[in-house]
């Protein structure tokens, strides 16, 4: 069955580049939610003003992965204890969330962070907000694919690169072939 979750973990260069590489992921789409401006710009929600996340839209086969499995590769590669902030970039338009579209991911999400929390994975509460998806809007053509045009750029290898490392590491089961390990 294909579904769809949508993610925010801090910068969506980062959550785009870990997603792409997961087997059963279909597609994953950079862009905004969870704002009040219809069909924000880069420019505008990276004042943190229009109340959007930067996130991805996850299209995924249950019959490949399953939504704990994406659930815990998200939770391990950003910081869901830290409000507004992942890394150096801060604001609102960078918090942790997860956005469902059915509410059977709802009870889904609501276990896997009593399960997180009730095991101590982190020092610190998770912060990660979850609820219902509101509308999401593609992030401009620019900004899709960017970690996979742009590796050698500092901010894909200070930022994201570690993250690819991590998933290799502690994930390669879940790697999509397509993808160098």
């Amino acid at each position: 069955m294909i579904k769809t979750i949508i993610l925010a973990g801090g910068c969506f260069w980062c959550t785009e580049a870990v997603f792409q590489r997961l087997k059963g992921v279909l597609e994953v789409v950079p862009g905004y939610i969870d704002g009040q401006v219809k069909n924000p710009a880069y420019r505008e929600v990276c004042t943190g003003k229009t109340g959007h996340a930067e996130a991805i839209s996850v299209r995924y086969d249950t019959s490949q992965i399953q939504l704990v499995d994406l659930l815990l590769i998200f939770f391990n590669t950003h910081d869901p204890t830290t409000l507004n902030r992942q890394g150096n970039d801060t604001g609102t338009q960078y918090r942790s969330g997860i956005y469902y579209t059915e509410v059977e991911q709802k009870e889904v999400i609501q276990l896997v962070i009593k399960q997180l929390t009730d095991e101590n994975v982190f020092e610190d509460n998770i912060v990660t907000e979850i609820k219902e998806a509101s509308p999401f809007y593609d992030a401009e053509k620019g900004h899709h694919s960017y970690y996979n045009r742009n590796k050698e750029q500092a901010y894909c290898t200070y930022t994201i690169s570690p993250k690819m490392d991590k998933i290799k590491n502690y994930f390669s089961n879940y790697l999509n072939e397509s993808y160098e390990r």
